[in-house]
C-alpha cells in the first residue's frame, strides 16, 4: 500500500483537492482518496501537483530512429521528403531507437499511447509494453486503382499487433477517393476509430485549393500521377471531412492551418471528433502553431501528442502543455490538462481505468515539481509516482 500527498491533487473528478491523500496498492489501484490527517506517519508528502498519469494522443514511435537527423523549419513537404529517403535504414537501429523511445514516455509518465504504424517494427515492443497502445495501422495512395490491394495489405499488418488497432487514412494528399470508401466500408462493421493527419501545412489547402503548391513537387519526385486529381476549392478538410466515416470517432491532428470556416463546417457536419495538437513538432517543422483560440467556446474534445522523435526534441507531453501556455496565455494549465488524460483516456476506450484519479481506477500518478499557485514553472518537470 502506498500513500500520497501534494500540494495539490487534480483528480479530474472534480475541482483540484487540498490537503488530500490518495491510497494505493502496489499496482497503483485507487482504494481510497480522503483527507489529510496530521496523525498519519506513512504518508509520503510532496511538493508540487499530483495529476493522472499522461496519455499521448498522437506518436510514431516507428520514427524514433531518426530523431536530430532531419532539420528543423524546412516544411512539410521537405520532412516528408527526408523521412521518405532515410526510412530504409537498418530495422535493428529502427527497433533499438523504439524501445529506448517506449521506456523514455514510461519514465516521462505516459502511460497510453495513440501510436501511428506503416510496418511491424513496433508491434513487439507494444505487446511487452508497460504503456497501453492503440495502433493505428497507417494506409497511402493516390491510384484509385490499387486502393482495394493496398487495404488488405494493411489488414494483414493490423493481424501482427497484439494491442487494440484500426485502419486509417494518412492525410488528405496522400489518400484516393477509392481509399477512403475503402476505409469507411470497413468502419460499417466493426469499431475502427479513425485518426488523420490534418491541414499540418498551407501547402495541403494549396493543394485542394487550387492544384498548387509544393505537394505537386512532391508527387512528381515520387513519380506520382496526379492528373486526374481535380481542384475543389475549398480547403482540404472541407473537401475530406465527408469522406471520414460518421460511424466511428476520428481524432484530427496538428490542425495548424485550419480555419474557422472549417471549424464551424466540423461542428455542424460531423460528430465524435477529437483535436488533437502537437505544439512542439508544429514549430519542427513549420514554425507555426495552431490558433487555439478559435477553436475554444465550441464544445469540442480536445487532446495532446508528441507526434515523433523526426520532429520533437523529446517525447514529454509536460513539455507540450509547456509550449501550449507559452503561446496561449488565455489558458491554464487546469484547462489543458483534460487533454492530455481524461479526453485521451476516452478517445482510445481507456477511461474505465486511465485518465482520472478514482476509486478502482489504475491511472498511475504523476507529481509535477516547482508548482507555484495553479501553474507549471520553467523548472517544472514531471516525476512519475506510480
Amino acid at each position: 500500500m502506498k500513500k500520497f500527498t501534494a500540494d495539490y491533487i487534480y483528480t479530474l473528478e472534480g475541482e483540484p483537492l487540498r490537503n488530500a491523500v490518495i491510497v494505493t496498492d502496489n499496482a497503483g489501484k485507487i482504494l481510497s482518496i480522503h483527507k489529510l490527517n496530521d496523525t498519519e506517519t506513512d504518508v509520503q508528502r510532496l511538493q508540487g501537483a499530483i495529476v493522472p498519469g499522461f496519455i499521448n494522443a498522437h506518436c510514431h514511435l516507428e520514427l524514433s530512429y531518426l530523431h536530430q537527423q532531419i532539420p528543423q523549419g524546412e516544411g512539410l513537404v521537405s520532412f516528408i521528403k527526408q523521412v521518405i529517403a532515410l526510412r530504409n535504414s537498418d530495422v535493428n537501429e529502427q527497433i533499438k531507437a523504439a524501445k529506448i523511445a517506449d521506456k523514455t514516455m514510461y519514465k516521462n509518465g505516459i502511460v497510453a499511447v495513440g501510436d501511428i504504424s506503416n510496418t511491424n517494427v513496433t508491434a513487439n515492443i507494444k505487446a511487452k509494453s508497460k504503456i497501453k497502445y492503440h495502433t493505428f495501422v497507417e494506409i497511402l495512395g493516390m491510384d484509385g486503382n490499387k486502393a482495394a490491394q493496398i487495404f488488405e495489405n494493411a489488414l494483414t499488418l493490423k493481424a501482427q499487433f497484439a494491442t487494440p488497432a484500426s485502419v486509417v487514412p494518412h492525410a488528405p494528399y496522400s489518400v484516393s477517393a477509392q481509399l477512403f470508401n475503402q476505409i469507411n466500408t470497413y468502419c460499417l462493421t466493426q469499431p475502427n476509430l479513425i485518426s488523420i493527419h490534418n491541414q499540418e501545412s498551407e501547402q495541403e489547402n494549396l493543394l485542394y485549393q487550387n492544384k498548387t503548391g509544393h505537394f505537386l513537387d512532391l508527387y512528381q519526385t515520387l513519380g506520382i500521377n496526379i492528373d486526374s486529381f481535380e481542384a475543389q476549392n475549398k480547403t482540404s478538410l472541407a473537401t475530406v471531412l465527408p469522406l471520414l466515416s460518421s460511424h466511428q470517432k476520428k481524432i484530427l491532428v496538428h490542425n495548424t492551418f485550419t480555419t474557422t470556416n472549417d471549424i464551424a463546417l466540423a461542428k455542424q457536419i460531423a460528430n465524435q471528433i477529437y483535436w488533437c495538437f502537437c505544439p512542439n513538432a508544429n514549430l519542427y517543422i513549420e514554425n507555426q502553431l495552431p490558433q487555439i483560440s478559435q477553436f475554444l467556446d465550441n464544445n469540442f474534445n480536445f487532446t495532446l501528442g508528441t507526434d515523433s522523435l523526426a520532429s520533437n526534441h523529446s517525447l514529454c507531453l509536460l513539455t507540450e502543455i509547456r509550449t501550449l501556455l507559452n503561446h496561449n496565455p488565455q489558458l491554464t494549465f487546469a484547462q489543458v490538462l483534460p487533454w492530455c488524460t481524461i479526453n485521451g483516456a476516452r478517445l482510445f476506450g481507456f477511461e474505465d481505468t486511465l485518465g482520472s484519479i478514482k476509486v478502482g481506477k489504475t491511472p498511475g500518478l504523476n507529481l509535477i515539481t516547482n508548482f507555484n499557485d495553479g501553474a507549471i514553472t520553467p523548472q517544472s518537470e514531471v516525476i512519475k509516482l506510480i
